[in-house]
């Protein structure tokens, strides 16, 4: 006969062995919250109507687009990422302005709300690691809004595809691919940042205003402020081209300061592939290169630099967050 506490200890351990992981039922809850919450919807409202507006745009003006002997003639798909008619930004600009907002949403009250309702105490008195929390916490929102940029990329790519009635080549959907990938992690970036200050401020307003706050220093005073103190510098028209060069790669150095500025760069040589150099080049530089598009492998190690910034940046934000986390004390309410 079989031994009734034998059998009842080998359930147990079934059961347990089929239990989820704490970090998997975290991450699943937060996910569920940001698909249900109105905060998600309307921020995806937001950036599917103007990314679908733009690629309307792009649609109707495909035709003025594509000119005689254009260097990129190869890359006719591609186009519908970086077309615009002046009226509305193109679907890269609006990915590198909306893209933040996004970050910032479903962020900023990550660790606060948490803690203003006095359920952070309740899941930490849980078996449960603290860094599970924030790093469940960070996986869910980049998993949602990964899902989401993908659909959206997806959906251009399907739109292009009906419309024109041209398939991509290979080339052309592996850059997409690549440009959805490092939309990605510019979106990361700022998803990181708002998890920061959701660590550092109690109150979820005051964390959203101060992500905001950066995103907008970066986006409108910053590239101002790097103008006035370069203006007394510029070198005048009688300067040398050595001098010239200097200045503007200092002024590059300056802007690289900023997320969007790299994502820029990036993208652009990435749907561009007629783009050879992100800086001033001097004429004996240029003397004997023929005008025509890059490939993909150089394409990618002329921006290397610029992703490299953007992963940084994020890393360097979810350290700091994750520190501070779990340096903080938290007491029960």
């Amino acid at each position: 006969m079989n031994n009734p506490a034998v059998t009842l200890t080998g359930l147990n351990n079934r059961n347990r062995s089929r239990a989820k992981h704490p970090f998997r039922v975290i991450m699943e809850k937060e996910m569920s919250d940001h698909l249900g919450g109105w905060r998600f919807i309307i921020l995806t409202a937001i950036i599917a109507l103007t990314c679908l507006g733009s690629l309307y745009t792009a649609l109707s003006n495909m035709g003025q687009a594509v000119k005689p002997n254009d260097p990129e003639g190869s890359f006719f798909f591609l186009k519908l990422f970086t077309i615009s008619d002046g009226t509305m930004p193109s679907f890269m600009v609006f990915i590198s302005f909306l893209g933040p907002l996004l970050g910032i949403g479903l962020g900023f009250d990550a660790i606060n709300s948490e803690h203003n309702r006095g359920t952070l105490s309740r899941i930490l008195s849980q078996p449960i690691h603290r860094d599970y929390l924030i790093n469940a916490k960070f996986v869910a929102a980049l998993a949602v809004i990964s899902a989401m940029l993908i659909v959206l990329g997806l959906t251009v790519m399907g739109a292009g595809l009906v419309s024109l009635g041209i398939p991509p080549t290979a080339e052309e959907f592996v850059r997409m691919i690549f440009f959805i990938l490092l939309s990605i992690i510019y979106v990361a970036f700022w998803l990181n940042l708002s998890i920061l200050f959701s660590v550092l401020f109690r109150q979820p307003a005051t964390a959203a205003l101060s992500a905001i706050a950066v995103w907008l220093f970066f986006t409108v005073f910053y590239p101002l402020i790097v103008n006035m103190i370069l203006k007394p510098m510029e070198p005048s028209a009688a300067a040398s081209p050595y001098h010239m060069v200097a200045f503007e790669q200092l002024r590059l150095t300056l802007m690289r300061v900023m997320p969007n500025q790299l994502f820029s760069e990036a993208t652009t040589t990435l749907l561009m592939p007629s783009v050879r150099s992100l800086g001033p080049l001097t004429m004996e530089q240029m003397i004997g290169t023929v005008p025509g598009p890059l490939p993909l492998g150089q394409s990618l190690l002329l921006v290397w630099p610029q992703v490299t910034g953007l992963i940084a940046g994020t890393i360097i934000s979810f350290v700091i967050s994750y520190i501070l986390f779990m340096r903080r004390e938290i007491r029960p309410r």
